[in-house]
């Protein structure tokens, strides 16, 4: 089976119901977007995961994640709500999958959608703590859960 090609005629219906996914977490930042460029973004990341499956390649779905999390980061996007559109998208792609592949061919698909956003979300995490650290963000500063620790000798 060529898991790219099903997924290229699954598209437009995997899209649509990330879409409708991440409408419904009413994360500020996406809402504020509006649906064209909401589709745009789903759309590319789509194509990129089109991209690794076919060529059996993380490479550009890597450096994809890192732009995004550069990109994101910048405009003041959480961490969390970045995720949500990874996320969004790689549970309707398994939907998709699920409902319309047999038994025995479940297993590759399954194995390279989960491949490719195993990376790209790894890769995304791993970028933006690289730059949230770079520039002390309050909400990854962990200083505050050692309060009272400085100078105090421990128990022996």
């Amino acid at each position: 089976m060529d898991v790219a090609a099903f997924l290229a005629a699954e598209r437009e219906a995997i899209v649509g119901e990330a879409e409708d996914a991440i409408a419904r977490l009413h994360e500020r930042h996406y809402e504020s977007l509006g649906a064209a460029t909401l589709n745009q973004r789903l759309e590319t990341l789509f194509e990129h995961l089109l991209e690794a499956v076919s060529a059996r390649d993380l490479s550009s779905v890597i450096a994809y994640a890192g732009t995004v999390a550069e990109e994101r980061f910048d405009a003041g996007y959480d961490l969390s709500e970045v995720q949500a559109a990874f996320n969004a998208l790689e549970a309707a792609t398994w939907r998709s999958i699920l409902a319309n592949l047999g038994a025995g061919e479940l297993a590759e698909a399954l194995g390279l959608v989960s491949t490719v956003f195993g990376a790209a979300k790894d890769a995304l995490g791993r970028h933006y703590v690289s730059l949230a650290t770079h520039t002390r963000a309050p909400s990854l500063d962990l200083r505050a859960l050692f309060d009272g620790t400085d100078g105090v000798d421990s128990p022996s």
